[in-house]
C-alpha cells in the first residue's frame, strides 16, 4: 500500500471533502438550533373496578376495560374532535412576528395523531393474576405549558367520553326493556281480550264445562227414558180404561188419597234432593240435575191442580161430569204434558250433543291461545326483570359506582424538552458530512482509470520511465481554485443555514416541512425510529 500516495490523492480532493464537511457541518448545526423544541407532558389514569359487588347489583355495561378504551381511543381522535381541539387550544396558532404554518385539515389532524400517545398497559391476562389497568396519556408540544395543556384537555375528554359511553348504553339499555315491556303489555292485552272474545262466543262449548254438560246429557237421556215409560203407562192405563168402561160401564173413581204419577215421582225426587244436599254443595251437578227435574215435575203437578179444582166446581155445579170423562181428561192432559216435555228434553240432547261435539275444536283453539298468551307473558316476566336490572345499572352509572376512570397524576408542564437532541444533531451533521466527503473522494478515484504514478506506466504500457515530472500550476490557476473554493464553502456555510431559517421563519416550522417531504417519500417509518434515536 503507497500510503503516501493515497494521502497526495486525499489532499488533491481535499477541497471537495472540505465543502461536504462543510455542508453537512451547516445543516447539522443550523437544524440543531433551528428546530424548535419538543416539550411531552404525561397523564397517568387508572381503570378501577365497580365500587358494587356483582352479586348485590350489577352494571347493565359489560363492555371489557380494554375494548372501552380502545373505543374512546378511537372517538377521541376522529378528524372532527381533532380539529375542535386544535382550533380551541389553538395549537397551530403562530408565534409572534412568525406567519402562520400553511398547512391543511389532513395536515392538522396526522400531526395531531402522531402528537397524541395513549398507551395502556396491565389488564387481564390469560395466563397469571390480573393486573390493574393504567392508562399513559402525553401529547408533544413546541412549548411546555401548551403539552401540559392539551394532555389534560385530552385526559377530560377520555373522561367525559367514559362517562358518555358508560351512561348512553346504560340508558339506552333501559329505554329499550322499557318500550319492551310496553309493547308485551299491549300485546298481552290484546291476546287476553281475543281469549275473553272466544270463551263469549262459545261459552257453551267450552272444555271446563264439558264433564257438567255430559253429566246433563246423561240426566235428560234418563229423563226422556222416564218420560217415554210413563207415556207408556198412561196410554196402557187410557187404553185399559177405555175398555173397562166400554165392556162394563164403569169406572173406580178416584180417593182423595190416590197420587198420580208424577206427584209421586215428584215425592220421590225431592227425597233425593234432600238427601243429596246432605252430602254435597249446592253447586254440584247432581244435585243441579236433581233441582232441574224437580222444577219440571212441580210444573206438571201444578198443571194437574186446575182438573181438580175444575172437578171441584162441577160437583158444586148443576151437572157434574162423569167419572170415566173426569180420568180420560186426566190421562190426556198428562199424556199432552209428557210431549212437551219431551219435545225440550230432545231440543236440550240436540243442544248438548252440538256443544260436546264443539268441544274438542274449541279446547286445541283456546288451548293454542292460552299458549300464546303464557309465552307472551313468561316474555313480559323476564322483560319486567330486565327493566328492574336495568334501572339499577342505569343508576349505578349515573351515580358512578361502576367502572370507571380516574385521574392518578395530572399533566404537568415538563422543565426539558424530550427532543431534539442538539448535540447528537450536530454531531450527525458533521459525521454526515465527513463520510459524505470520503465516500465522494473514492467514488472519484474509483471512477479516474488515467495514469498518475510511473507504476501505472509499467503496469499498463510496460515501459519502464527513466523520470517523471508532476503538473505544476500557474499563480493564477492556484489563486482561481483557492478562490472557488473559498467561495464555495462561504456559499455553503452561510447559504444553507440562512435558508433553512427562511424556511424555518417565513414560511412554515422546519418540524413540520420536514415531516410532511417524509411523508411524501414514504419513510415514515425510517423517520419514526430515526426521531426515537435522536431523542432519546
Amino acid at each position: 500500500m503507497d500510503f503516501k500516495f493515497y494521502f497526495s490523492l486525499f489532499l488533491r480532493r481535499l477541497p471537495w471533502f472540505a465543502v461536504l464537511v462543510a455542508l453537512g457541518t451547516a445543516v447539522g448545526l443550523t437544524l440543531a438550533s433551528v428546530l424548535p423544541p419538543v416539550y411531552l407532558a404525561q397523564a397517568r389514569l387508572l381503570v378501577e373496578s365497580e365500587q358494587i359487588p356483582d352479586n348485590l347489583a350489577a352494571s347493565t355495561v359489560q363492555t371489557q376495560a380494554t375494548e372501552q378504551l380502545q373505543i374512546i381511543q378511537q372517538r377521541i381522535l376522529t378528524r372532527a374532535a381533532l380539529l375542535e381541539l386544535a382550533n380551541r387550544l389553538q395549537i397551530y396558532a403562530p408565534a409572534p412576528g412568525r406567519p402562520a404554518p400553511v398547512m391543511t385539515a389532513d395536515d392538522i389532524v396526522a400531526d395531531m395523531r402522531a402528537r397524541t400517545k395513549i398507551v395502556t398497559t396491565g389488564g387481564s391476562t390469560p395466563r397469571g393474576p390480573a393486573q390493574a389497568t393504567i392508562v399513559n396519556v402525553s401529547f408533544e408540544a413546541p412549548t411546555a405549558a401548551k403539552s401540559a395543556l392539551v394532555t389534560n384537555e385530552i385526559v377530560t375528554m377520555i373522561l367525559n367520553e367514559n362517562v358518555s359511553l358508560r351512561t348512553g348504553v346504560a340508558s339506552q339499555t333501559l329505554d329499550f326493556f322499557v318500550q319492551e315491556v310496553a309493547r308485551l303489555d299491549k300485546e298481552l292485552a290484546v291476546r287476553g281480550a281475543a281469549i275473553l272474545e272466544f270463551q263469549q262466543q262459545n261459552s257453551k262449548a267450552l272444555p271446563e264445562s264439558l264433564d257438567f254438560r255430559r253429566s246433563q246429557q246423561a240426566a235428560a237421556q234418563e229423563r226422556l227414558l222416564q218420560l217415554t215409560r210413563d207415556e207408556t203407562a198412561l196410554r196402557d192405563r187410557r187404553t185399559t180404561l177405555v175398555a173397562l168402561y166400554e165392556k162394563t160401564g164403569q169406572v173406580a173413581a178416584p180417593t182423595a188419597e190416590t197420587l198420580t204419577p208424577e206427584a209421586e215421582q215428584l215425592k220421590t225426587l225431592r227425597d233425593q234432593l234432600n238427601q243429596a244436599l246432605a252430602i254435597y254443595t249446592p253447586q254440584n251437578p247432581r244435585v243441579k240435575v236433581l233441582q232441574q227435574q224437580v222444577a219440571a215435575l212441580e210444573k206438571v203437578v201444578a198443571a194437574q191442580l186446575p182438573s181438580a179444582a175444575a172437578a171441584a166446581e162441577a160437583e158444586a155445579g148443576a151437572a157434574a161430569p162423569s167419572a170415566y170423562e173426569l180420568q180420560l181428561a186426566d190421562i190426556d192432559s198428562q199424556l199432552k204434558l209428557i210431549a212437551d216435555q219431551k219435545v225440550e228434553v230432545n231440543a236440550q240432547l240436540a243442544d248438548l250433543a252440538q256443544t260436546i261435539a264443539a268441544t274438542p275444536g274449541n279446547a286445541i283453539s283456546l288451548d293454542t291461545l292460552q299458549r300464546d298468551f303464557a309465552a307472551v307473558r313468561a316474555q313480559y316476566d323476564q322483560a319486567v326483570q330486565n327493566k328492574a336490572r336495568a334501572e339499577t345499572g342505569d343508576l349505578i352509572e349515573a351515580l358512578s359506582k361502576g367502572q370507571r376512570i380516574s385521574i392518578v397524576e395530572q399533566a404537568v408542564a415538563p422543565r426539558e424538552p424530550v427532543r431534539p437532541n442538539r448535540l447528537l444533531i450536530a454531531a450527525a451533521g458533521i459525521g454526515g458530512g465527513i463520510v459524505a466527503g470520503l465516500g465522494l473522494i473514492l467514488l472519484l478515484e474509483l471512477l479516474n482509470r488515467s495514469i498518475r504514478r510511473p507504476v501505472d506506466l509499467t503496469r499498463k504500457l510496460g515501459i519502464t520511465p527513466f523520470a517523471t515530472l508532476p503538473y505544476m500550476r500557474t499563480r493564477s490557476e492556484v489563486r482561481f481554485r483557492r478562490t472557488a473554493i473559498a467561495m464555495a464553502l462561504l456559499a455553503v456555510l452561510g447559504g444553507i443555514p440562512a435558508g433553512l431559517w427562511a424556511i424555518n421563519t417565513y414560511y412554515m416550522p422546519l418540524d413540520i416541512a420536514i415531516e410532511r417531504g417524509i411523508n411524501k417519500l414514504g419513510l415514515t417509518e425510517i423517520a419514526a425510529q430515526t426521531r426515537q434515536t435522536l431523542g432519546q
